[in-house]
């Protein structure tokens, strides 16, 4: 049967809280048929049954991003839609849905700032305010934010299940609010509802950052509220925050992000201060624009054990960010510590040497019944946990590990026949959901985790096939314009709070290099629009730091990031001259840019960077390139760049590249990569004619290599192929996370190259599947959620018999290409099944 699935308004179903002029529709179709097509659509949209827009029967195959063009929309108004779909068979489907606008306009929070004079004192404070309503409830809303992260709750009830928000901005710009259905929490007959409205320091006012300070952005945490009731009969009843909430303290006595949560059961509540309303603009509040952090997975320990240091230790089986629910019954008074860390050293002991300043503990305060203890506004980076102060029994299954992070929807599976290869995969996927918490964060556990962009971008294309970070990506990148400048660029965090400093390639490419991705995955136009001035500003800033020849040369770069061919006496910068490296990037987010101009119709903008991007290319063969065709930065970075970003001409690609395959012979074939040479290393190899020895390279068990990780037990990715070296001991360079997502970019290759899913036009509209074989894998299934529907790529090739099955989404075309075949075989929407025998091998 047709049937119409996943109707999504900006990429959400049924969203309330929704603040798009013109918001767009997606949906995906589903059909047993083969070559099945949409040949028409139409859209109606109500509010409370007026019609405000009908699209009429549009003969279109879109079924993507399709934008509203009714009446202006109303704040505070329910839609619904009705989507009608016609197929090329005559077969129609419909389905309905609705959604919700927010508040449109900061005028329309009904509410002002309030703060509590606490005289410098640092607990918790709960701001509070008791309610009744008049009537027969129709629906009723909180649209709340904070300085700092907040929790609701009503008669007791946590309101939604969000974690950290409003999220971390660039406060004083922008800050989100949350849009909250609480009818169903509210008591309807006339007694009295208690609002709590409970903020912590988070990153607002809490100790964050590299050195560890406190009020980044003000010294004063702060709530805003506003709560509107609409009655069966139509009135509204609507109160927000103003001095007269009162204010007191609970439980949690203290709470950092980097210094843990202190829970105490054995006190009562009691008055904090007085509420005062606080100058804070309201212009800054912006509508939610991304998936909450929520937990996403709860995990039992595997086991428990003492270890030689008599530490007693609870092993989760997964690092993670996120914090432990326990269920305690001590005595009275009983001060239980919960310490976190990633790893046991090779001695078996507690090891959170790496952490630096952070504190990896949480305190529970016991009171003598049964305890329920759970961290809101703290999160570890962890698989173990050390328990000290319990006096009675206790029981391992009273833990839960909960995992925290963005709540984006899962999108890509990738499985083989070498095991360990599908551990690495897990550990891609545990990387991304520890550390796309609100913002793409380098590490959930030390004095950091921080939205560093040099991490973010090379991890970003294998990022959108594990999730659908669309949401994310777009959010992150408003903050990235925001925080960016003409003076000093794109900063090395986003958001910053490092402060003015010059930016650096690779990190600064951030710019066009993710929102160019995000195209190109979701076809979202939107995206380059919105970011385009700052893909501009971005190439203009480097443009800026070039005197005479078009190269940037100058200032200080990160270079290729922990790289293990190190530039004389660096621990951390790879043996690659970063100048080639800063004016590789440059030419190649020249290149981006010309791509997005044309995209958007910016002809003149197009032209006039062509013109830039030539002068680069012919500067950078001048200085970087010998007659010959040797480069002057000869490293398998230096090699990886040329070829993957095309700066070399035609007749000096076969010299680059035996440079490339020669060193990697050198080093029996491993890689020495860092953060910016790394992502391209096997796609460089494959789409040059080595796609063996790229599989060689990423199938290494021996140090260096993803392997490696895995054999050394690792269930995330590493901040450093020798984070753990191989007698055991850890690397001391003070810089050291066992959970950093960069080297999981190879996920891309896996999936692209391995399971073969490529795209031909964006969103997948047009695909091709067309995997590479190598030595060691004998089957691959992989699958990925496009804006269309699941793509699945699923082959094997055992005793010369090669089997491939593939499932294509109903309104898109695919090139399925068949191993050894100079053609590929053209196929509409359905599921197919090739086998054949070969007496070729791979």
């Amino acid at each position: 049967m047709f049937t119409i699935n996943d109707f999504k308004i900006e990429y959400r179903q049924a969203p309330i809280g929704l603040d798009v002029e013109k918001p767009r529709f997606s949906w995906t179709m589903t059909s047993p048929k083969q070559e099945v097509k949409q040949q028409e659509y139409r859209m109606v949209v109500k509010a409370n049954e007026v019609l405000v827009w009908d699209s009429g029967a549009c003969q279109s195959d879109a079924s993507h991003l399709v934008e509203y063009a009714g009446d202006e929309l109303r704040p505070l108004t329910t839609y619904q839609v009705m989507l009608e779909v016609l197929n090329n068979y005559g077969e129609k489907a419909s389905i309905t849905s609705n959604f919700e606008t927010g508040l449109m306009d900061y005028k329309n929070m009904k509410a002002d700032w309030i703060t509590v004079h606490n005289e410098g004192r640092e607990e918790v404070p709960i701001f509070r305010k008791y309610f009744k309503v008049q009537g027969e409830v129709a629906k009723a809303r909180i649209y709340a934010s904070a300085l700092g992260v907040y929790e609701l709750s009503l008669n007791g009830n946590k309101v939604g299940d969000y974690y950290f928000t409003p999220g971390w901005t660039s406060y004083h710009h922008r800050i989100q609010y949350q849009a909250y259905d609480i009818t169903e929490l509210l008591k309807q007959t006339k007694e009295d509802n208690k609002l709590d409205m409970t903020v912590a320091n988070g990153w607002f006012k809490g100790i964050f950052g590299l050195e560890s300070s406190p009020n980044n952005y003000g010294d004063k945490i702060a709530a805003i509220a506003y709560v509107r009731v609409e009655y069966e009969d139509g009135s509204i009843e609507e109160f927000g925050t103003d001095n007269s909430w009162s204010c007191f303290t609970g439980e949690t006595i203290t709470s950092e992000m980097y210094l843990g949560e202190c829970i105490d059961k054995t006190i009562s509540e009691t008055e904090f201060g007085e509420v005062e309303l606080y100058s804070f603009p309201k212009t800054v509040l912006v509508a939610q624009e991304n998936e909450q952090v929520k937990i996403t997975k709860k995990i039992k320990p595997i086991k428990s054990l003492v270890t030689p240091k008599g530490e007693t230790v609870i092993d989760f089986g997964q690092n993670m960010a996120g914090f432990v629910c326990c269920k305690l019954k001590q005595p009275k008074g009983t001060k239980i510590t919960i310490k976190h860390a990633e790893v046991l050293d090779k001695e078996g002991n507690f090891y959170t040497e790496n952490l630096r300043a952070a504190a990896p503990d949480d305190m529970f305060i016991c009171s003598g019944s049964e305890d329920v203890f759970m961290p809101r506004f703290t999160f570890h980076g962890f698989r173990y946990i050390a328990i000290d102060g319990l006096v009675n029994t206790w029981d391992i299954q009273d833990f839960t590990a909960c995992a925290l992070h963005t709540d984006m929807e899962e999108t890509g599976t990738f499985t083989c026949s070498n095991a360990k290869v599908n551990r690495l995969q897990k550990n891609i996927e545990w990387g991304q959901r520890s550390n796309f918490l609100d913002i793409p964060t380098d590490c959930p556990q030390r004095d950091e985790r921080l939205g560093w962009t040099g991490d973010a971008q090379v991890f970003a294309r294998t990022a959108a096939f594990n999730f659908n970070t669309a949401l994310f990506f777009t959010k992150w990148l408003k903050d990235l314009s925001t925080e960016q400048t003409r003076k000093y660029g794109v900063p090395y965090i986003v958001p910053n709070i490092l402060g003015e400093t010059d930016a650096a390639t690779g990190w600064g490419d951030a710019a066009t290099i993710i929102p160019w991705t995000m195209y190109l995955v979701y076809g979202d136009r939107r995206i380059l629009e919105n970011q385009y001035e700052s893909m501009k500003d971005w190439v203009e800033y480097i443009h800026s730091k070039t005197e005479g020849p078009e190269l940037w040369q100058q200032g200080f770069q990160f270079g290729d990031w922990v790289a293990l061919d190190k530039e004389e006496g660096s621990d951390r910068v790879g043996a690659t001259d970063v100048y080639f490296i800063a004016s590789a990037f440059y030419a190649y987010s020249t290149s981006l840019l010309i791509e997005t101009a044309k995209i958007l119709g910016k002809n003149e903008d197009a032209e006039k960077y062509q013109q830039l991007y030539e002068r680069i290319i012919t500067d950078f063969r001048a200085e970087y390139i010998t007659q010959k065709g040797r480069l002057v930065s000869e490293t398998q970075t230096g090699c990886i760049l040329a070829l993957h970003f095309d700066l070399a001409e035609e007749k000096d690609r076969p010299r680059i590249l035996k440079s490339l395959v020669e060193n990697l012979k050198r080093h029996d074939n491993h890689l020495v990569t860092g953060f910016l040479g790394t992502p391209y290393l096997c796609q460089t190899l494959s789409e040059n004619g080595y796609h063996q020895l790229a599989g060689e390279v990423f199938l290494k068990e021996d140090f260096p290599s993803w392997l490696y990780t895995v054999n050394m037990g690792a269930t995330t990715m590493w901040e450093r192929w020798n984070s753990i070296n191989p007698d055991g001991n850890f690397d001391e360079s003070g810089m050291n996370s066992f959970n950093h997502y960069a080297y999981g970019s190879i996920g891309d290759w896996m999936y692209q190259n391995l399971a073969g899913i490529r795209l031909i036009e964006p969103a997948y509209k047009r695909f091709m599947i067309k995997p590479e074989l190598i030595g060691g894998i004998s089957w691959v299934e992989a699958s990925f959620k496009s804006a269309y529907g699941r793509i699945k790529s699923k082959w094997s090739f055992e005793k010369n018999i090669f089997s491939m099955d593939v499932e294509v989404p109903v309104n898109t075309e695919a090139e399925i290409w068949l191993i050894h075949s100079d053609k590929p075989i053209l196929v509409g929407s359905g599921s197919y099944h090739f086998e054949f025998v070969t007496g070729q091998s791979i």
